[in-house]
């Protein structure tokens, strides 16, 4: 029964004093102005304002309605803004999901220039799913995976965003430390670290060591730095991608080994479902991640063997 417009011009009537005044601000004539006051009036049965001379003086009725007015107007207000943000891809919730360990060191830049970039954006972050990341994306628990894994899907866009190459992190005092690439027998008797994923989960057993069929002994722990530092003190080997692996040679005694004569490469994805490819907060998510891996950890061939 009480409209919008009913609410602004109640409003309108408080701000300016004067019937004249008040249609001027709502962009109405003065005829039109009290049509649509009377109208109102005699819908709700009460009497919302009087006349003293020029000036209008709203009843208690008329106060009550203007009170309502200034507490739901602003919302009204607030919320178009909000959902015209939306519309633009100025504004929202981005939910990502990620099924790659190591690229929660790689989002916390990402992060952070896409909030910079979006202010008005939020983020939500899920690594657990019920049955798997795309399964997520595709029920719309998530907006966009961070997966290194290439599954098609009908629906699904896989963008890549880059190519990295996992490589064997061991100690500098560890007796393969400084060979060019190993092969999969040389990790035979060695104690893998892990993250607390499947091995059918684990490139490097997928790729590496189960087609050779080697199946070492693994050690899974939760924290990346606590990992690399039982590398540093020689306590196990892990594997990590190469960009990550650079940064703890700069910190740590660790030194990296190509996994193969050809190495092992990969290419991380952002993967979209395709009915939301061309959201704006989703396009400015991919192009920072493109632009976010710098030129130097790009994927090198191998140039000596052992």
């Amino acid at each position: 029964m009480i409209e919008r417009s009913h609410l602004k011009i109640i409003r309108a009537l408080a701000d300016n004093g004067t019937l004249t005044a008040a249609a001027n601000a709502l962009f109405l004539t003065q005829p039109a102005l009290s049509h649509q006051m009377r109208y109102l009036e005699k819908k709700l049965g009460v009497s919302l304002w009087q006349r003293e001379g020029r000036q209008l003086r709203l009843t208690q009725s008329g106060e009550l309605l203007l009170q309502v007015a200034r507490q739901v107007l602003p919302v009204l207000e607030q919320t178009e803004k909000t959902l015209q943000a939306y519309g633009e891809g100025r504004q929202g919730v981005l939910r990502l999901g990620v099924e790659c360990h190591p690229c929660y060191e790689w989002l916390k830049g990402i992060l952070a220039d896409f909030l910079v970039a979006l202010p008005d954006m939020d983020v939500d972050i899920t690594n657990k799913f019920q049955f798997s990341g795309l399964e997520g994306l595709l029920n719309h628990h998530v907006d966009l995976l961070v997966t290194p894994d290439l599954v098609k899907k009908q629906g699904v866009i896989h963008e890549p965003l880059f190519n990295y190459e996992l490589v064997l992190l061991v100690s500098e005092s560890h007796h393969l430390s400084g060979k060019t690439f190993i092969t999969a027998e040389q990790l035979s008797d060695e104690l893998v670290l892990t993250f607390p994923v499947a091995r059918d989960r684990l490139d490097l057993f997928t790729q590496f060591l189960m087609p050779a069929s080697i199946n070492p002994k693994i050690k899974a722990i939760e924290s990346l730095d606590i990992m690399v530092q039982m590398v540093g003190l020689n306590r196990g080997v892990t594997v990590l991608p190469n960009w990550l692996a650079e940064e703890y040679c700069q910190k740590l005694p660790v030194s990296t080994v190509h996994l193969g004569r050809q190495g092992l490469t990969k290419t991380l994805y952002a993967a979209i479902r395709k009915a939301d490819v061309d959201v704006a907060y989703m396009k400015t998510f991919v192009s920072l991640g493109k632009q976010s891996f710098s030129p130097a950890h790009q994927v090198h061939e191998i140039e000596s063997h052992e």
